[in-house]
């Protein structure tokens, strides 16, 4: 299992890189069209303060092993902050990244959950966030009553 977690771990940390690197250069119009219009920020400053950022966090999985809770937590909750944009392009009917019906943009929403579970279970996020900020101060850790 651990093997599997670590292979996890660094396809998502290679992904956000590409994904990043992508946002600053050969898809940067494609995300421009994503950015919600309801966003009081520049779009080009959003793909690129974005780009910026998956890239960091997705170098961040990959050299910082004794982080990886943390920085699981940070990717998770990236992939949280950046959802709107997606609902926004189902919601403007924007065609991106080969998605050009409603149905293809709608589908798109569920694997954003997906990436959320991926980046906690691949770095132990989700075991921290119980540990240190979900449990019971009435209960022992551990056990479940």
């Amino acid at each position: 299992m651990r093997t599997t977690k670590i292979i996890a771990r660094v396809l998502l940390g290679l992904a956000l890189m590409f994904a990043g690197t992508s946002h600053l250069t050969f898809s940067r119009e494609t995300f421009q069209a994503q950015v919600p219009t309801w966003l009081p920020l520049d779009p080009d400053f959003v793909v690129v303060a974005s780009g910026v950022v998956e890239i960091g966090l997705g170098l961040s999985l990959l050299v910082l092993p004794r982080l990886q809770a943390q920085v699981g937590l940070i990717v998770s909750l990236f992939f949280i902050v950046i959802f709107p944009g997606n609902i926004s392009q189902y919601l403007t009917h924007t065609d991106a990244f080969g998605l050009n019906t409603d149905t293809a943009r709608f589908i798109r929403l569920f694997f954003q959950p997906l990436l959320v579970i991926w980046a906690l279970w691949s770095t132990g996020g989700w075991k921290f966030l119980r540990k240190n900020f979900l449990h019971s101060p009435n209960k022992p850790h551990g056990k479940n009553f």
